[in-house]
């Protein structure tokens, strides 16, 4: 092999890894219909398998979803997407947001809660784990209403 090809190896398996979608899943259906629900440049999406916690699907960069933010709950407090698709897993539910930012110049929002079933689903039980941060942020519960319908249309 050469020292290219096994030098671009490992950023190869990094692409692959963040297009990844539940079994049976079309993966750019499914990145299309959440990108036009709650795309956002600053926008992180998860799917988790519950009790697991094993990410299925990510929508958005690792940096976007293991961000510090306000978790709106109290001053103090903090969380990431990631901590948050962990507590999904385990049935949390919830749709908050608050001011970010030193001068709250910035809202973050989060959603949690189960994938809604439809006649399309597909077998095994997944949470969703969703964020975003920015001065236009929808409110955690138009999130979640949204996020839902195109977990729908994107085949989930």
């Amino acid at each position: 092999m050469s020292r290219a090809l096994l030098i671009s190896l490992p950023a190869l398996a990094l692409l692959a890894a963040c297009n990844q979608a539940p079994a049976g899943t079309d993966v750019n259906q499914l990145d299309a219909a959440v990108s036009a629900a709650v795309g956002d440049p600053n926008t992180c999406v998860l799917l988790v398998e519950t009790g697991s916690g094993k990410v299925v699907y990510r929508y958005g960069t690792y940096a976007n979803c293991s961000r510090v933010l306000p978790a709106c709950t109290d001053p103090a407090a903090t969380l990431t997407a990631d901590a948050l698709a962990r507590l999904a897993a385990a049935g949390d539910v919830r749709t908050i947001s608050c001011d970010s930012g030193p001068e709250g110049e910035n809202r973050v929002a989060w959603a949690t809660g189960p994938v809604p079933k439809t006649p399309a689903s597909r077998p095994g039980d997944l949470a969703y784990a969703a964020v975003m941060e920015g001065p236009g942020v929808l409110p955690g519960r138009e999130i979640a209403i949204r996020l839902e319908a195109a977990l729908a249309k994107g085949g989930i």
